[in-house]
């Protein structure tokens, strides 16, 4: 199932893709799981299933605002240096001897179709992108097996980890939770659907242009060692967001380096998922 968070005019939901438009829930599934987290929390995505089950569209997709699938994260855990790369430094980076995580605060993620928010000041000068494989927790667990962590999948999304490169070097937090920096969606594809995790292909377009092209494969740890290392720290709960890390090609590695500006158009393309389209600047 394709599952999205929309509004519509004065009202916001969620409910699956079907043909480019939206079967949402019915109004009784809705007063039960007043939105998509409530779902996961209660394990319920089989009768979120039943309850569209058959029912026609009620919205074209091109009628809605596409709001990121989890509306209300817990948590959002981000994976830094996860592909072979060369930035932040001038030459490649080493692999990193351990998992490396940091967070983002709620209210840095918008949803598909949205503006980037370029940030104020001098810190507009140093705006990137970073396509990443996003998951999404339907199970609460802490310290998961490896052998176990995809059981806690409820499906995967993308994940735009908008970072401010100077502010950065303040300190990780500050570089990455600048408002409405990133974004996220446009749906959530649930686990069942992607039969080969390793072959999921990501890639980004800045402007049409191909920046960013690589596999899950390439990753340095895979998902199931993500989940496994960040349950080990902390309990993980159903709507729980994890960014899995982004490959070579954000702008800070370009060369010369090529960061965002206003009237930039971003799409970040996961295949089994979709397409996360981003205008850039207010």
């Amino acid at each position: 199932m394709k599952i999205a968070s929309f509004k519509h005019s004065d009202f916001s939901g969620y409910g699956l893709i079907k043909d480019h438009g939206i079967v949402s829930i019915s109004t009784h599934f809705k007063q039960r799981f007043p939105c998509l987290k409530d779902v996961l929390d209660a394990n319920a995505l089989g009768e979120l299933g039943e309850d569209c089950n058959g029912r026609s569209i009620d919205y074209p997709i091109d009628d809605v605002q596409l709001l990121p699938p989890i509306t209300n994260p817990s948590r959002i855990f981000c994976v830094g240096i996860n592909y072979p790369k060369r930035y932040p430094l001038d030459n490649p980076v080493a692999p990193p001897a351990n998992i490396i995580l940091f967070a983002k605060m709620p209210g840095t993620l918008v949803g598909h179709g949205e503006r980037l928010e370029i940030p104020e000041g001098e810190a507009a000068d140093t705006f990137d992108y970073e396509g990443e494989v996003g998951i999404i927790l339907g199970k609460a667990g802490r310290h998961i097996k490896e052998s176990e962590a995809l059981n806690y999948v409820a499906g995967y999304t993308i994940i735009n980890d908008g970072s401010v490169r100077t502010w950065q070097k303040h300190s990780i937090h500050a570089g990455k939770n600048f408002a409405n920096s990133g974004s996220c969606g446009p749906w959530m594809v649930t686990a069942d659907e992607i039969t080969d995790l390793a072959a999921m292909q990501l890639t980004t377009r800045l402007n049409g242009k191909i920046v960013q092209d690589t596999t899950v494969s390439k990753m340095l740890f895979s998902i199931p060692e993500i989940i496994a290392y960040i349950s080990h720290t902390i309990d993980l709960r159903p709507g729980d967001l994890i960014a899995t890390g982004s490959p070579e090609g954000a702008g800070g590695s370009q060369q010369p380096p090529r960061f965002l500006r206003r009237g930039d158009i971003l799409d970040f393309e996961v295949s089994g998922v979709g397409i996360l389209h981003n205008p850039v600047g207010q």
